[in-house]
């Protein structure tokens, strides 16, 4: 997708990433060669992101969620990322706006990709990132969101919808906007991933 194996990243590649993300031209550039040093083909795989994603949560069993997080910035379904498609899954799940927060929390939780999200959905994403939560943080949680179950019917529940009804990306964004309950209980707990990634830039 444009990228140079080269060690110096494309102008066109750079301008759209600077253009999409906040980072800085700087930034970008040294994260380009700390990504070719990982993955010389320029390409990362599924499984190097996983390791790379538990780098970030050395305490929590991050590979789940890893997963789903690796499918939804998989833009072209061909089981790999390249450095662009890296550097926006680092924007998006760090430092992006709520709107383009939501856009891809929708495709995080859409696991099938079929355009719409059932409650089953939700429950796997938040069983993914129950398995991030360590059992002392989960002991504070509210009586009725300390289990994947619970928090997954919260959820539902702030939408209004049936048990098998389906939740179209127009009514989650809007639904969310309309109740930030909804977003911190879909999330993992955001700040921390954001100071994990400041903390280790890849």
């Amino acid at each position: 997708m444009g990228n140079s194996k080269s060690g110096t990243l494309s102008k066109e590649i750079l301008e759209e990433l600077q253009l999409n993300t906040r980072f800085t031209e700087e930034e970008l550039s040294t994260w380009y060669q700390s990504f070719l040093k990982e993955c010389p083909s320029g390409r990362i795989t599924r499984q190097e992101f996983q390791t790379i994603y538990s780098k970030f949560f050395p305490e929590a069993d991050p590979k789940a969620y890893a997963q789903h997080v690796f499918r939804s910035f998989d833009a072209n379904s061909d089981g790999t990322l390249d450095f662009k498609e890296y550097v926006i899954a680092l924007h998006m799940t760090s430092a992006c706006k709520t709107n383009q927060k939501l856009e891809w929390a929708f495709s995080l939780y859409d696991v099938d990709g079929n355009g719409s999200i059932s409650k089953n959905e939700v429950l796997e994403i938040i069983m993914a990132i129950f398995k991030m939560i360590s059992p002392e943080d989960v002991k504070h949680l509210p009586e009725d969101e300390n289990t994947p179950e619970k928090r997954a019917e919260k959820v539902w529940g702030f939408f209004g919808k049936k048990d098998d009804d389906k939740l179209t990306e127009k009514e989650f964004i809007e639904g969310t906007l309309a109740n930030m309950e909804i977003l911190r209980l879909i999330q993992f707990e955001p700040q921390k991933v954001k100071e994990k990634f400041k903390e280790k830039k890849p």
